[in-house]
């Protein structure tokens, strides 16, 4: 009795998989999409990403992991890989903004669970989720731009370890940004110069890198020197 009651939902699952991937595949809805993706790719990648981002946050709203990564997969993830992104990358870029889409309002499912346990309004949680978890939303577009962060590509170890220091420092430097304090509150110069360090870090272009991680030196090393009177005080 159990097996099957705990069998249920997981049917129910199958079912509404079958039955949206059956309507996009009968209506021709996937191959346009996928078509659309693709014409864009042709003059801008960083387009085709967001568009196929926007997709799978919505594709994802109140839907479980594996039906989540079924959808998306068998929809969004071709058009990235006719576009030159690798098989694991494309996959892994799908399925991690599908399951985003449970932090993201309106529907944020995670977000409406925890709100009677905080006896707050579900919307308000998802936005404040958001907002703590933005630096989340960029990691995927670097996997693609340096498949290495995935260990992907041929380019060795050195490699791998210079994309990963790269993506946490870029994951740091948007969180304060964001959040607004590292050791101690941060004035809106420096959330300001700390975001714009941290796109450059993300953006895969020449001289960016060392942009980024002089601007990010500099933003840092500013903060941490003028919040020692701040630590201080409070010690």
């Amino acid at each position: 009795m159990d097996g099957a009651l705990h069998a249920l939902p997981v049917g129910v699952a199958c079912a509404l998989v079958g039955v949206i991937i059956g309507s996009l595949t009968l209506t021709g809805g996937a191959t346009a999409f996928a078509g659309y993706i693709i014409q864009i790719g042709d003059d801008s990648l960083f387009v085709s990403l967001l568009l196929t981002m926007l997709t799978c946050l919505v594709l994802g709203m109140g839907i479980p992991t594996i039906p989540n990564y079924i959808i998306t997969s068998s929809i969004a993830a071709p058009a990235l890989l006719e576009l030159g992104v690798p098989l694991i990358v494309s996959h892994m870029f799908v399925f991690y903004f599908g399951i985003m889409a449970d932090l993201t309002p309106p529907v944020a499912l995670a977000a409406f669970a925890a709100a009677p346990i905080a006896k707050e309004s579900g919307l308000k949680i998802g936005v404040r989720a958001v907002q703590i978890a933005i630096a989340g939303f960029i990691v995927p577009y670097m996997a693609v731009y340096a498949p290495e962060l995935m260990l992907q590509g041929d380019k060795g170890f050195e490699a791998t370890l210079y994309v990963v220091f790269k993506a946490l420092l870029a994951v740091t430097l948007w969180g304060t940004a964001v959040v607004g304090y590292f050791r101690s509150p941060m004035n809106p110069l420096e959330r300001v110069l700390a975001f714009v360090a941290a796109s450059m870090l993300v953006v895969a272009l020449p001289i960016t890198d060392e942009l980024g991680f002089g601007l990010a030196a500099l933003v840092l090393g500013w903060h941490i020197w003028r919040s020692r009177d701040t630590q201080a005080l409070t010690v």
